[in-house]
């Protein structure tokens, strides 16, 4: 180790370590929690079926959509209890991993 090298703090579940930080470590993005009331497009596909309406309630485990990938029909559940509020694609939209799909409340 060079003697201008600097040693910083690195914490890690609670656990705190010495150790030098690149320059890419120090400048990554922070890791955000998910938002339970926003579904997300986790693969790259095809909207098969909008099963929902805006407004509707729904409880956890329900089926939100259809999402075609790699010829295999995903379906999309609600990971929560809530009521739509904005449906943001249709039938046929080609959808990139993480594309905003619904919102709810």
């Amino acid at each position: 180790m060079k003697k201008d090298e600097k040693l910083e703090i690195l914490s890690i579940n609670t656990s705190l370590y010495k150790t030098r930080l690149s320059k890419k470590f120090k400048n990554r993005a922070q890791y955000k929690s998910p938002d339970p009331l926003t579904v997300l497009s986790y693969i790259p596909g095809t909207i098969m079926e909008v099963i929902v309406k805006p407004g509707q309630e729904v409880r956890k485990g329900d089926p939100l959509m259809i999402l075609e990938a790699m010829k295999m029909q995903n379906i999309m559940k609600s990971g929560i209890n809530g009521r739509i509020i904005k449906i943001l694609v249709k039938k046929g939209d080609k959808v990139s991993k993480g594309t905003k799909l619904i919102e709810m409340e």
